[in-house]
């Protein structure tokens, strides 16, 4: 099968590798049908998470690469012997979370912690969904039945995106009728946040960005206000929406320095900094500052929990979710879609899509 396989820093190919094959009786094998390219595999890429390889030579000895990818939906070719709600034939939602449903953390639905080889593992700690098949662990617990009428490019970013922008963005940062909300960053996942705040139903939702095609879209998909901090003051948009006293939730859906200190220095005292960014990165945390305006600052790995709900959410929504698919490519082109959204400003690409034709 085609695959997208890190070997390590700056070094990704497009190659054959194997079918999967069924390992434990847990386990069920997909044919991705339709996939997309995360900025977590990017960060993967670029070196940022060298425990990949150390983790595989310390468990097997050697070091054979990494298929990235962790998004998906597809059609099931087999399960386990242990598999009960899924069949061949069936159509799925592949989680970017993988859990046994059975350990202390799943039974508390922290999945991104399962104590029993779960958690995100997907094109990380095993091979992913960036090839024609996968071999998804914990197949009853991880897999969602696909609605026939549900978009496809709806449906991909139900992997991850949306859960994410969510659960980390929306949820930890009590976003709210009534309320003002800042997001700072106008990625995937920031869009993710833009969308699922929209549910609801805030007073205003500012997104800040440096990327002026990103802001275009941003308003596109919902947006009430957009700022581009190279050409303006966010505090001073902020003052002119709030009256001076600063956004109820700010989130921050980069992970930089720069666009942390936007967040904590343009939130209400009692106000909610959700962090969805994944940083590399020390920041000034200024809590000399923060304690003194009773500040809740959350940050968390996506634990896909309310990815059940959302699945039946976008069925009645009229949010412009497709939207997020600006490039599509087939598995025969994955050198192309790789190469795109890795330079996704010079593309304006938001999420590549991959169909397996």
């Amino acid at each position: 099968m085609k695959a997208l396989t890190y070997y390590g820093a700056n070094d990704v190919r497009i190659e054959d590798r194997p079918t999967p094959t069924i390992l434990e009786p847990t386990d069920a094998i997909i044919r991705v049908d339709t996939t997309t390219i995360c900025g977590t595999d990017l960060g993967i890429f670029h070196g940022k998470n060298p425990e990949i390889e150390s983790t595989e030579r310390e468990r097997t000895g050697e070091w054979n690469g990494r298929i990235l990818g962790h998004e998906g939906i597809g059609t099931v070719e087999a399960v386990g012997d242990a598999v009960k709600n899924f069949k061949p034939g069936d159509k799925v939602l592949i989680s970017c979370v993988s859990r046994c449903g059975t350990c202390e953390n799943c039974q508390k639905q922290l999945y991104s912690h399962c104590r029993n080889g779960g958690s995100w593992i997907l094109g990380y700690m095993i091979d992913g969904t960036l090839a024609e098949y996968v071999r998804t662990p914990f197949a009853d617990n991880s897999l969602y039945h696909l609605p026939e009428p549900l978009d496809k490019e709806v449906a991909v970013f139900l992997s991850d995106a949306l859960p994410t922008g969510h659960e980390i963005g929306v949820q930890n940062g009590a976003v709210a009728p009534g309320k003002d909300v800042l997001i700072v960053g106008a990625g995937p996942v920031g869009m993710g946040v833009l969308l699922t705040s929209q549910f609801y139903s805030p007073a205003s939702i500012t997104v800040v960005d440096m990327d002026d095609n990103r802001l275009a879209k941003a308003k596109e998909m919902g947006a009430t206000y957009t700022v581009n901090p190279a050409k303006e003051d966010v505090a001073a948009h902020v003052a002119s929406i709030t009256g001076g006293y600063g956004v109820d939730t700010a989130i921050e859906a980069v992970g930089l320095p720069a666009t942390w200190a936007t967040c904590a220095e343009n939130v209400k005292e009692g106000g909610h900094i959700a962090v969805v960014g994944v940083h590399g990165k020390p920041v000034d945390f200024e809590l000399q500052k923060m304690w003194i305006k009773n500040l809740t600052v959350t940050t968390g790995l996506v634990n896909t929990n309310t990815t059940g709900m959302l699945l039946k959410a976008v069925q009645n929504s009229d949010l412009p979710i497709s939207s997020l698919a600006t490039h599509h490519f087939t598995f025969a082109e994955l050198d192309q879609a790789w190469e795109t959204f890795a330079h996704a400003e010079e593309h304006q690409a938001m999420k590549v899509i991959i169909d397996n034709a």
